[in-house]
């Protein structure tokens, strides 16, 4: 490999699901930067098309597909439509989610089965769906996206002043769930050369989030580097586990946190 080359993604295709969203977008528009070709697996079209410029839109590397994570014949039909028209996928990455309830008291049980199966059951589902391609290719990578609540609880004193920002328990076991299925895939994949790994990100709070100074300043605190992670702070560990410079790496966690979880 020539080193300069080391972190190239020319020639390989990747799927992501929730692509255009706060921390998707920026991981997309590294991938594509890096020369991946990208398939956006979303439910909005609208959304996709207005969540990058032209240029990306028009650099022959960008495409929407439109999935609903929810269900398997989506998926399946995604994959496949990937498959089908560009012969191979070398990377998916597992970013989407969906959720509903917070209050640790009053999550009912239509709220906790739904938000499981939108953070953990959901990746399931793409990784059992990419499977069969990725054998019968002997390579690919899989990266799914946990949470520093998956590995601590929250502290609760920061959410005191602005209980309407409290993770809510099913989405840390949701994500702890994640950093476990990476480990189990990694065991069960890696004698047909698919590497899986995870990357779980501390707090990166949304751009409407970030209005509320206080709260941001509270989170800053409990980080080393004294600041909030900013969507842009992901793309490197992307890039890196979707390279070949990765290809000895597998069932991993690479924590992307600011030092929230180092103490």
């Amino acid at each position: 490999m020539i080193f300069k080359n080391l972190f190239s993604l020319e020639g390989k295709n990747v799927i992501i699901t929730g692509g255009y969203g706060h921390l998707g977008r920026a991981i997309v528009v590294g991938l594509v930067s890096y020369d991946a070709r990208v398939f956006v697996l979303g439910r909005n079209k609208t959304k996709f098309e207005s969540a990058f410029n032209s240029e990306f839109l028009n650099s022959g590397k960008l495409e929407f597909v439109e999935c609903d994570i929810e269900y398997s014949e989506q998926i399946y039909k995604s994959i496949s439509y990937v498959i089908n028209n560009y012969n191979k996928i070398d990377v998916l990455i597992n970013n989407a989610m969906y959720l509903k309830g917070q209050n640790p008291e009053e999550i009912t049980d239509k709220e906790w089965e739904y938000s499981i199966d939108g953070c953990l059951n959901s990746v399931y589902r793409c990784i059992r769906e990419v499977i069969p391609y990725m054998k019968k290719q002997n390579s690919g990578k899989i990266i799914n996206m946990s949470s520093m609540y998956g590995m601590v609880a929250p502290d609760l004193k920061i959410y005191n002043n602005y209980p309407q920002y409290l993770n809510p328990p099913h989405y840390g076991a949701a994500k702890a769930g994640i950093i476990q299925l990476t480990k189990y895939y990694a065991s069960y994949l890696g004698k047909f050369n698919i590497k899986v790994n995870t990357i779980t990100p501390g707090p990166f709070p949304s751009l409407a989030v970030q209005k509320q100074k206080g709260f941001i300043e509270e989170l800053n605190n409990k980080t080393l580097l004294n600041r909030i992670g900013v969507p842009e702070d992901l793309q490197g560990a992307f890039i890196f586990l979707a390279s070949d410079s990765s290809n000895y790496i597998t069932g991993q966690n690479i924590i992307i946190d600011g030092g929230w979880t180092a103490i």
